[in-house]
Formats: structure tokens, sequence, C-alpha cells
């Protein structure tokens, strides 16, 4: 049985959930409670020396630490539902479009976030390694992200998806993505009508979570 080493409250972690949900995998979860610190704990860095989530037990034994690896080793592990597209220009679409609302859309609320938090204060970045905030790259980062509000609106004009015509793992990034961009005060409204019905079209989705 695949185990997820979760945080219910985190992004990361949800990508994860949200791939093995929209792929009808069953797997066991641990929780990792990210307030109190136990990402850093000795009996985690065990698992996880990143000291991240998420984190994942293959059925084979080996752990994934992070969502690139388990995105690939599920896609390959468990074809159906393709997440990835199918045909060679719609797995460079898709893939595209992933890299976009990572760097686009999840890099700057981490900036604002880690920038801004009094509970992230030397914890500017995730990992082992403490890291100083730098205030000046939250103002960037709430920046970029209305830019990409916009960006993903107008992709979505005249589209049910993200890319490639079909359901994907950038719609589930990008879900992530724009809900927890409210962390940052920031969310979609009259400005962004497209994106609006997109995250209501997904919403409706079974296996969100």
């Amino acid at each position: 049985m695949i185990t997820l080493y979760d945080c219910a409250t985190a992004p990361s972690p949800r990508r994860a959930r949200l791939l093995l949900a929209a792929k009808g995998i069953a797997h066991d979860t641990v929780e990792i409670d990210l307030r109190s610190g136990e990402q850093l704990s000795e009996s985690y860095r065990q698992i996880n020396p990143q000291c991240t989530v998420p984190a994942l037990r293959t059925e084979e034994g080996a752990v994934l630490t992070d969502n690139a690896a388990i995105t690939a080793y599920l896609e390959a592990r468990y074809p159906q539902v393709p997440m990835l597209g199918v045909t060679p220009q719609d797995k460079a679409e898709i893939a595209s479009w992933q890299w976009r609302i990572e760097f686009e859309g999840l890099m700057p609320i981490a900036e604002v976030l880690r920038n801004t938090s009094p509970a992230m204060v030397d914890r500017a970045l995730p990992g082992p390694v403490n890291y100083a905030q730098i205030p000046a790259l939250a103002e960037r980062g709430l920046a970029r992200l209305q830019h990409f509000f916009v960006v993903l609106n107008d992709r979505l004009a005249g589209r049910d998806y993200i890319a490639a015509s079909q359901l994907s793992l950038a719609d589930l990034t990008a879900v992530v993505a724009v809900d927890f961009a409210r962390i940052a005060k920031v969310k979609p409204d009259e400005r962004h009508p497209h994106l609006l019905r997109w995250r209501a079209a997904m919403a409706q989705k079974p296996f969100l979570c």
C-alpha cells in the first residue's frame, strides 16, 4: 500500500492528494504537523531528510520526497486516468502550463507568505536550513501573483481546461494555487470571469479535496 506523508493545511501535499484522488489510487495517510515543526523532527528526517511534505512511500518501498517525483511515479505506475497527456503535443502543452503555474503562481504565493509571516521568521524557505525573511520579495511576489491571475484568466477564455483540452495536472496545480492565494489576500473577482467559471466547474469534480 502507498503511504502519503501529508499535512491537511498545506498546499504542496494537497497537490499530491488531488493527484491520488483524481486517479482513484488507494493509499494510507500519515499527518505531519507543520505548525509544531514535526517536519524537522529526527523521526521525520529519517523518512525525508529534506524536511518537507509531501513524501510518498511507494508500493516498492522507495520514498519520494517532492511532487515532481511523486507525479512521475504515479503516472507511470497507474497510467489511468492519464494526467500528463497522451499525445506528444498534449504532453508538451501540459508540461509547459504546469511549469508556468508553479513558477508564476505558487512561487509568488510562497514569496509573500514566507517573507511576511511572523511564524516563518528565519524559515523563509522550506527544508532543513534556516533562511531569513526578505520583505522585498513579498512585494514582488504580490505583484507577480496579481499578474498570474490575469494570465490564467486569459488562458481560460473559451476553454474548459488549462491545457490539452483535458483535465490534467495543470488544472490540479492551478486549483491549489488559486485557493492558496487567499493567504496573500488575492482571489479571483469580476476582473477574472473565465477563471471564476473554471474554478466553479472544478469544484464539481468528485475528487476535489
